[in-house]
């Protein structure tokens, strides 16, 4: 597993220019449901795939990490760690992360999925991201580093992510609650800009009734009206989080 784990860390940090993210949710009845985050980095790796495979004939990964079942194997190292580093690891829990990567087709992507009991547990998707992201290959987790976007989007030292679901309705609301903080962390993104540049952050919500409205007029609905899509400028949304703050409405 730590042999699994270690080149899948890695690939995350490069995984992290010319990219496409897309927050994905479904909701059910009940309010309970999933979420996947995913990147795309299939154009880094067509641009960049054969420096990333230098010296092999061919990269090929298709791994899949269930964190439950990794942190039960590394339990006796992990019992080591500080308490903190423990509460983030034990963060990770109900996560899965998936990671492809193929040099010949220029495949590149990675999702991080998780089940959830009702809406209000939905911002711990972003914990884990950065609890992922900053991972250390003994099984620490060391600080957040600011040049990393998954730091900024739901921090709870910078800003803040709330999902809801009830009565019909489901809301996304993001806002900062330390501008400064925000600040430091977008002026440490500002040389980073560029690679971001042609980067999107999109909205794919799914639900189990027609949708009666949406929030943002931009929003593009499915044929049966269940699902839309929503698309922003990856760094107008690091800087701007309450952009994709939206409510929906489901017929009754």
């Amino acid at each position: 597993m730590k042999k699994l784990l270690l080149p899948v860390i890695c690939l995350i940090t490069a995984l992290l220019t010319s990219c496409q993210f897309s927050e994905n949710i479904y909701i059910n009845e009940d309010g309970s449901g999933s979420m996947t985050f995913s990147v795309d980095a299939s154009e880094l790796m067509a641009m960049a795939g054969d420096k990333l495979s230098e010296g092999e004939e061919e990269t090929v990964i298709d791994s899949t990490i269930v964190f439950k079942d990794f942190l039960e194997e590394k339990k006796d190292s992990i019992a080591t760690l500080s308490t903190e580093d423990q509460e983030k690891l034990k963060a990770l829990e109900n996560f899965k992360m998936h990671m492809v990567m193929n040099s010949e087709t220029k495949n590149m992507n990675f999702d991080l999925s998780t089940d959830f009991k009702n809406a209000d547990e939905l911002q711990d998707m972003f914990k884990a991201m950065n609890s992922v992201s900053n991972l250390q290959g003994q099984g620490g987790v060391q600080e957040s580093d600011s040049s990393n976007p998954l730091s900024t989007m739901g921090n709870s030292k910078s800003s803040e992510l709330n999902y809801s679901y009830k009565g019909g309705v489901f809301k996304r609301t993001a806002k900062i609650i330390d501008e400064e903080l925000h600040q430091q962390a977008m002026d440490s993104l500002s040389e980073m800009a560029m690679m971001f540049g042609a980067s999107k952050y999109k909205l794919n919500y799914h639900f189990p009734r027609p949708i009666k409205s949406v929030s943002n007029d931009q929003a593009m609905f499915s044929e049966d009206r269940k699902s839309f899509a929503l698309e922003f400028d990856f760094i107008e949304a690091l800087k701007k989080p309450e952009l994709l703050n939206v409510e929906v409405v489901l017929e009754d």
